[in-house]
C-alpha cells in the first residue's frame, strides 16, 4: 500500500511538472478545459477538405457587386474557409455580408481587418484614429492602451475578431514606402513599449490581435505589394534591432504573428526568398527558438513579394509547409485547396501537421466568443461607431503627441499679446482653416496670400511674428509629406526676416529637405491634418495647453529620435469635450432645445452660447439670425452689444487696478475720488457701498428725453446736428451728433440729483458714469483706450471693444434695435443705451461689445484669480475683496461690482449656484457668471431688443438661467 501511495505521488508530480513545461499559448481561455474540449469536438466533425478549408482567409470589398460577394459565399460552401478580411467598403454593408457568410458556415468564420488606426483604414462612415506615428510621440503608454482598447470595441461592434495590428516593424528609414507613418518610430523600446500597450487594449476588449510585418519591414525602401524588399543586415544587426519587439510582444502573449515577404539573407540562405515561405524563420526561428504557440499568418499571398515567387496553389502549400496556420488572401482558392488536399493525401502534409494549424485556429475562434456567435446588430451601427468618445480619446492623444522640437527664446508659448502682430502663411496642399480660426481665438492672427515672395516679404513687414501652417493630407499615412522647392525657398526667407514658427502637420521626415532650421525660431510637430490637430496645435502655441510630446524618429543630425522641449500651460482657456472635464453631454445639449425655443418664439433674433469648466471651453455654440429677416446667421466673430456685462468688463477691473494700487480703497469716499462732489449729497458714499448699489442712488436718468424737441417729440436740433463740427462733436449714432458741452449737463445732473429715501438694495448705472468720469482724469486718458491698453490686447480680447465700427465690419455686428423714438434709425454698431451713446458711445456702464469667446476668457481671468496667459493681472485678495458680499445682512446681494446668487428665491440665477460665484446680466439679453466652486463659466449673448426692446419675453420666460441650470444639472464630478 506504502509503495502504491508512493508510486501515485510521483505520478502527480511528473504530471504537474509537464503541465507546467507545456508552452502555454496564447490563445488558451481561462475555460481551457471547456475551450479544448469546443476544439477538439468540432475538429472531430470536419472533412479532410473542410479541415484544408480552416487555412484560408480571403478577402472582399464589401462595396464590391453581388457577384462578388456572392462568389465568397460559394467559396465557404464549398470549398469550407475558415475566415475573411474585409478591406474596403462600408460598415452597414460589411455587417450585413458578415451575418450571411457566418450563416453559411458550418464552422463560424475568423473575421479580420486591417485596422491599424481604426476602421476607417478601410470602411467610410467609421472613426479614423491617429496613426502610429503620432502615438509613437506619446510618453503615456496607457494613452495607446486606450487606443487600442477603442479600436477593438468598434472591430467587435462590426463583428470583428482579428485585427491586424500593432505594427511592430521599426521605422529607421525615412524612405521606405509603405511603413512610415504606420510605424510608432524608430527607437526599439518605445515601439516595443507602444505596441504591447496596443495589444493590451485590444485583448482587453476581447478582440484578437498579430504583430506585423515579421521580421521586420521598417528599414526597407521596397514595398512588399510590388516587389520583394531586401534586409540585408546581419544576424547581430536583427537580433538587437528588428527581431527585438516581436521577442518582447511574444512574451506579452500577442495572439498572432504575421510575417512579411521580405527577402533576409542572414535568417535565409536560398536567394530571393520570401521569409513568408521560409521554413528556417517561421519553424526554425518563431516556433521553435521563440517558442511561440500562437497563429501564424502570411502576409497577403496576392503581394508582388511572394506571388511572383511560384504560381498560385504552390505558393500556398510552400507557404503552409514552412509552418504559417493561416493563408491570408491566396490568388486561387480551387487550387490551393487541391494542392493542399493532394499534399496530404501524398503524406507531404500529415494529419499532426493539419491538426496543429487547424486546432489552432479553432482556438481563436473559441477565444473570440464564435462558440457562442451572435449576428451583428445592424441597427444604430453608424452611430455606435461615430461616438464623442472618439474625439475624447483622439483629443487626449494629440495633447500628448504633439511635439515641439525648436523653442528659440522660448518663442512658445506665445505670452504677451499687447506686444504682438501676428501673421499666418498657408503652405501645402491641404486645408489650414481650421488651423488660423483656431489661432484666432487667441489673438488676431491675419492670414497673409501673395503670389510673390518679394510681395509677401513687404506685407511682413508690420508684423512681429509669423506662423507658417504645413498642411498635407490627412486622408491616410501614404499621401505626400513634402515641401515643395518653392515653399523651401519661401520658408527659408521669410524665417531670415521674421521670428518664425513652423507647425507642420504631417510626418516628422518632411523635414528632411529643409536644408537649414537655423533661423526658425519654434518648429513644432503635429504628425498629422485632421481637425482636432490643428486645433491643439493653436492650443500648444499660445500655451492653452503644454508641450509634452517626444519626437518619435529622427530628423538628422539635429534632431535626433528622443527630441523635445516641454513647456507648461499658462491658463487660457483650451477648447475640448464635456466628457473630459466631467460634464454629461447629453444634459448639456438639451440647451439646444432651449436656445432654439428662444429663437422660433422670437425671444430674440440669435444668440451665442458658451459654457466653459476647468479652463477648458465645452460648449460653443450660435443659434439663430442677425435679425428675424434671417438673411445672416449668428457666427462665432460675431459682435453683440454687452449692455450692463461693460460694468465688470471694463470699467471694474480698471477701477480694480487703482485699487491694487493704493489710488483708491473700499472706504474711499465719492468726495475722495472726485472733489467736485464734495458740495453734494454723495460725497460721503462710499465706494463699497455704492459698487454694492446700496447707496441709495436713482436706477437711471433718462438724459435723452431732455433733448427731444417738445413738440415734434425728435432729437431737438438745439442738441443735434446730422453733421459734425466743433460744436456738435459726439457721434451717438451715424449722422447724428450731439452738442459736446451736454455731457457736462449730464455730470451735474447726476451729481444734483436726489438720493432715494429707503437705504436698500437698488441696483443702478449712475456709479459708473461717475467711475468712468475719475478713471478718465486719473489717467487723462478715455476709457476704451485704457481698458484695451491695460486688458485686453494683452489678454487677446481681439473681439471687444468700444466704437465697434471703427475696428469691425459692419457685417459683424448684431443690431440691437429699430430706434423710433429717438436715433429714428437702426441701432446697429452704435451703443444701446441711450446715456453710453450720449458719452460717445464709451460708457462706464455701457457701450462695448463683445462676442462670447472673448467675455469667456475675461471672466476665466477673474475665476483663475486674476492670472490669465502667463500674466498676472490682480492679486488673489483683490478678486476676494471685489467678489464679497459686504452686505448680505442687509439683504444686499451685490459684491463690489459684481452680481452674486439670490439671498431669497428670486435673482440673476438659477438657484443652483454656488454663493462664491458672479457675474452680470445686460439690458440687451446678456449674461456673464463665473463659479469658483463649480470651477465654471457661462456666457449667454443675445439681441432680445431687435427690433423693438419692449420684448421682454426672454426675460419672463427665464431663458438665461435654464440654460444655467441645465449646465449644472450636467456637471457628474
Amino acid at each position: 500500500m506504502k509503495k502504491l501511495f508512493f508510486c501515485l505521488f510521483f505520478l502527480g508530480i511528473n504530471l504537474v511538472a509537464l503541465a507546467q513545461s507545456r508552452v502555454k499559448s496564447p490563445l488558451e481561455t481561462k475555460d481551457y478545459l471547456t475551450q479544448k474540449k469546443w476544439v477538439d469536438s468540432t475538429y472531430n466533425t470536419l472533412s479532410l477538405q473542410e479541415k484544408i478549408g480552416q487555412l484560408f482567409m480571403v478577402d472582399i470589398f464589401s462595396n464590391k457587386s453581388k457577384k462578388e460577394t456572392d462568389y465568397i459565399k460559394h467559396l465557404i460552401q464549398q470549398y469550407h474557409i475558415g475566415g475573411i478580411i474585409f478591406s474596403k467598403g462600408g460598415p452597414q454593408q460589411q455587417a450585413k455580408l458578415t451575418n450571411e457568410y457566418q450563416q453559411a458556415a458550418k464552422v463560424p468564420l475568423l473575421i479580420a481587418m486591417d485596422a491599424e488606426w481604426g476602421l476607417a483604414m478601410r470602411l467610410d462612415s467609421t472613426y479614423a484614429f491617429p496613426w502610429n506615428m503620432t502615438l509613437g510621440a506619446i510618453e503615456d503608454d496607457e494613452l495607446v492602451k486606450k487606443t487600442g482598447a477603442a479600436i477593438a470595441k468598434h472591430c467587435k461592434r462590426l463583428g470583428v475578431h482579428v485585427n491586424f495590428g500593432p505594427v511592430v516593424d521599426i521605422n529607421n528609414n525615412p524612405a521606405n514606402p509603405i511603413i512610415g507613418n504606420r510605424s510608432f518610430g524608430e527607437d526599439k523600446y518605445n515601439v516595443t513599449q507602444k505596441a504591447i500597450a496596443f495589444m493590451q487594449g485590444m485583448h482587453q476588449e476581447g478582440v484578437l490581435s498579430s504583430a506585423k510585418h515579421f521580421p521586420g519591414h521598417g528599414d526597407t525602401d521596397t514595398d512588399s505589394h510590388k516587389a520583394l524588399p531586401t534586409l540585408d543586415f546581419s544576424r547581430t544587426r536583427l537580433d538587437s534591432l528588428e527581431l527585438y519587439p516581436f521577442r518582447e510582444i511574444i512574451k506579452e502573449k500577442v495572439s498572432s504573428i504575421m510575417v512579411g515577404h521580405l527577402n533576409v539573407p542572414a535568417l535565409e540562405g536560398r536567394a530571393n526568398f520570401p521569409s513568408s515561405l521560409s521554413k528556417k524563420i517561421i519553424g526554425g526561428l518563431i516556433r521553435e527558438k521563440y517558442a511561440y504557440e500562437g497563429l501564424i499568418f502570411t502576409d497577403a499571398l496576392n503581394m508582388n513579394g511572394v506571388a511572383d515567387y511560384a504560381a498560385p496553389g504552390e505558393v500556398d502549400l510552400e507557404a503552409f509547409l514552412a509552418g504559417n496556420d493561416i493563408l491570408l488572401i491566396s490568388k486561387n482558392i480551387p487550387k490551393a485547396s487541391a494542392k493542399l488536399y493532394q499534399a496530404y493525401q501524398d503524406s507531404i502534409v500529415t494529419e499532426e501537421r493539419l491538426a496543429y494549424s487547424v486546432k489552432k485556429i479553432l482556438m481563436a475562434k473559441y477565444q473570440a466568443g464564435l462558440s457562442n456567435l451572435t449576428p451583428v446588430d445592424r441597427a444604430e451601427l453608424v452611430e455606435d461607431l461615430n461616438t464623442e468618445a472618439n474625439d475624447v480619446l483622439y483629443e487626449e492623444l494629440l495633447e500628448n503627441a504633439i511635439t515641439l522640437i525648436k523653442n528659440d527664446t522660448g518663442i512658445i508659448p506665445v505670452k504677451d499679446l499687447a506686444e504682438e502682430k501676428i501673421a499666418y502663411v498657408h503652405f501645402g496642399d491641404d486645408n489650414g482653416d481650421v488651423f488660423l480660426t483656431q489661432l484666432n481665438k487667441y489673438a488676431k492672427v491675419d492670414k497673409l496670400e501673395k503670389p510673390h515672395l518679394n510681395e509677401l516679404i513687404t506685407a511682413l513687414s508690420s508684423y512681429t511674428k509669423v506662423i507658417i501652417g504645413f498642411h498635407k493630407s490627412n486622408q491616410s499615412p501614404w499621401k505626400s509629406y513634402k515641401f515643395t522647392n518653392k515653399e523651401l525657398v519661401w520658408l527659408h526667407e521669410i524665417a531670415r526676416v521674421k521670428p518664425t514658427i513652423l507647425s507642420v502637420f504631417t510626418r516628422p521626415y518632411a523635414l528632411l529637405d529643409v536644408k537649414s532650421t537655423t533661423n526658425l525660431k519654434g518648429i513644432v510637430i503635429g504628425y498629422q491634418n485632421s481637425e482636432i490637430a490643428q486645433n491643439k496645435m493653436a492650443e500648444l502655441i499660445f500655451g492653452a495647453i503644454g508641450a509634452k510630446g517626444k519626437l518619435p524618429v529622427s530628423i538628422g543630425k539635429e534632431f535626433p529620435a528622443g527630441t523635445q522641449f516641454k513647456t507648461k500651460a499658462i491658463k487660457r482657456l483650451s477648447y475640448s469635450l464635456p466628457e473630459r472635464i466631467g460634464i454629461d453631454p447629453e444634459v448639456l445639449y438639451q440647451i439646444d432645445a432651449v436656445a432654439n425655443r428662444a429663437v422660433n418664439d422670437s425671444m430674440t433674433p440669435g444668440l451665442q452660447v458658451l459654457v466653459a469648466r476647468r479652463g477648458k471651453v465645452v460648449y460653443q455654440k450660435n443659434f439663430g439670425y442677425h435679425t428675424y429677416q434671417k438673411k445672416q446667421k449668428v457666427k462665432d466673430e460675431d459682435l453683440y452689444d454687452v449692455a450692463s456685462l461693460t460694468k465688470i468688463l471694463a470699467t471694474l477691473p480698471l477701477f480694480m487696478e487703482l485699487y491694487e494700487k493704493g489710488e483708491v480703497n473700499m472706504q474711499s469716499t465719492l468726495k475722495d475720488i472726485l472733489p467736485e462732489l464734495s458740495t453734494t449729497n454723495k460725497a460721503d458714499i462710499s465706494l463699497k457701498r455704492m459698487l454694492s448699489h446700496y447707496a441709495r442712488f436713482k436706477a437711471w436718468i433718462p438724459f435723452y428725453v431732455s433733448t427731444l424737441d417738445s413738440l415734434t417729440k425728435e432729437p431737438s436740433t438745439d442738441y443735434f446736428s446730422h453733421k459734425k463740427n466743433a460744436v456738435f462733436s459726439v457721434e451717438v449714432a451715424p449722422k447724428m451728433y450731439m452738442r459736446k458741452d451736454y455731457q457736462d449737463t449730464m455730470y451735474h445732473e447726476i451729481a444734483a440729483s436726489e438720493l432715494r429715501e429707503a437705504d436698500e438694495y437698488k441696483y443702478s448705472d449712475l456709479p459708473y458714469y461717475l467711475l468712468k468720469k475719475y478713471i478718465e482724469t486719473h489717467y487723462s486718458q478715455s476709457l476704451d483706450k485704457l481698458v484695451q491698453q491695460h486688458l485686453y490686447k494683452s489678454l487677446g480680447a481681439s473681439h471687444t471693444s468700444y466704437l465697434p465700427l471703427q475696428y469691425y465690419p459692419k457685417q459683424n455686428i448684431i443690431p440691437t434695435e429699430d430706434d423710433t423714438y429717438w436715433r429714428m434709425q437702426t441701432i446697429q454698431g452704435t451703443v444701446h443705451d441711450q446715456g453710453a451713446a450720449m458719452l460717445g458711445g464709451i460708457g462706464g456702464h455701457a457701450g462695448l461689445f463683445s462676442n462670447a469667446n472673448d467675455v469667456a476668457k475675461i471672466m476665466q481671468m477673474y475665476l483663475n484669480k486674476g492670472y490669465y496667459g502667463g500674466k498676472r493681472y490682480f492679486k488673489e485678495t483683490t478678486i476676494a475683496a471685489f467678489n464679497t458680499c459686504y452686505y448680505c445682512d442687509e439683504d444686499v446681494r451685490r459684491g463690489v461690482g459684481f452680481d452674486k446668487p439670490q439671498l431669497g428665491d428670486v435673482g440673476p440665477t438659477c438657484g443652483c449656484v454656488s454663493m462664491t460665484s458672479f457675474g452680470h446680466t445686460g439690458f440687451t439679453g446678456t449674461y456673464a457668471w463665473a463659479d469658483p466652486e463649480a470651477e465654471l463659466i457661462y456666457v449667454f449673448l443675445s439681441n432680445r431688443t431687435y427690433p423693438d426692446a419692449g420684448n421682454r419675453k426672454l426675460i419672463t420666460e427665464n431663458i438665461r438661467t435654464d440654460i444655467q441650470r441645465i449646465i449644472y444639472d450636467a456637471i457628474i464630478d
